[in-house]
């Protein structure tokens, strides 16, 4: 009787939480191994959020079975206790919708890796660089300055920039008096010179003559790069390539202004 008892209430519980400690350990030995392999190209610490939620939903489930395990060999109706249970966790699933919107869709961004901090995104027409994300909100601050902060929940359309190569397009104008020869070479040395030095996805092009008008001859560079860099190192260009028209004496040409007469 004793003996019996003692199977029963004591050894029994006990065995119940070993094992269950013991397929924690094992089950959360095979995520982080199986999400390593999923996620490689997410940061750590980004791995670590995921890890980390993904063990507590683990932790939380295996001891609810343990538990309900345990009542059982005491002889508790379990049976009732889990209906009141579900009830109870639709009550507060009800409560919590919107956070846990939030959640599953900041869990998705970060085991599919959608987009990552520096990234430039258009997330519901809103432009900006990533600055921080998390399982409830993302942050974009945008190139004016501005930060918007967007429940994960209203993330609906998401366009990654940064993963897209992109092509900038200058043209300059010069008049129509120039040596278009001296101009091109010139500007085939500024495209040279600037994809060395700027290390650039493929080299900058001057496509030549683009065309002939009011505006004197207009020449045009061609620049492939991410479409994140694209503001600055057009910026660069032109800052060069009015350098070195100036150096020769190349004249920029203006648009004309014509006074009326009389």
């Amino acid at each position: 009787m004793f003996e019996d008892l003692l199977a029963k209430e004591i050894i029994m519980p006990v065995l119940i939480v070993f094992f269950s400690v013991l397929s924690y350990m094992i089950l959360t030995r095979i995520i982080k191994r199986a999400l390593r392999l999923k996620i490689q190209r997410i940061d750590i610490r980004k791995q670590k959020a995921l890890v980390g939620l993904i063990s507590a939903v683990l932790r939380v489930f295996i001891i609810l079975v343990a538990l309900m395990m345990i009542l059982d060999v005491y002889g508790i109706d379990t049976k009732s206790l889990v209906t009141s249970l579900g009830v109870a966790s639709l009550v507060i699933g009800l409560a919590l919708q919107d956070l846990i919107k939030d959640f599953i869709v900041g869990f998705t961004v970060l085991l599919e890796d959608q987009f990552s901090v520096g990234d430039v995104v258009t997330v519901n027409g809103f432009t900006g660089t990533v600055i921080a994300t998390g399982l409830k909100t993302t942050r974009l601050k945008a190139f004016s300055g501005e930060v918007k902060i967007i429940s994960n929940r209203s993330i609906i359309e998401i366009t990654n920039h940064s993963l897209e190569i992109a092509k900038a397009t200058i043209d300059i104008n010069v008049e129509k008096d120039s040596d278009i020869s001296k101009v091109k070479e010139l500007l085939e040395k500024i495209c040279a010179d600037l994809s060395a030095e700027l290390s650039l996805i493929e080299k900058a092009e001057c496509v030549g003559v683009e065309s002939i008008g009011n505006i004197g001859i207009q020449f045009r560079i061609i620049i492939t790069t991410k479409f994140s860099d694209r503001a600055s190192l057009s910026r660069i260009f032109r800052e060069r390539i009015k350098e070195s028209l100036d150096k020769e004496n190349i004249q920029i040409a203006y648009p004309q202004l014509v006074a009326p007469n009389g």
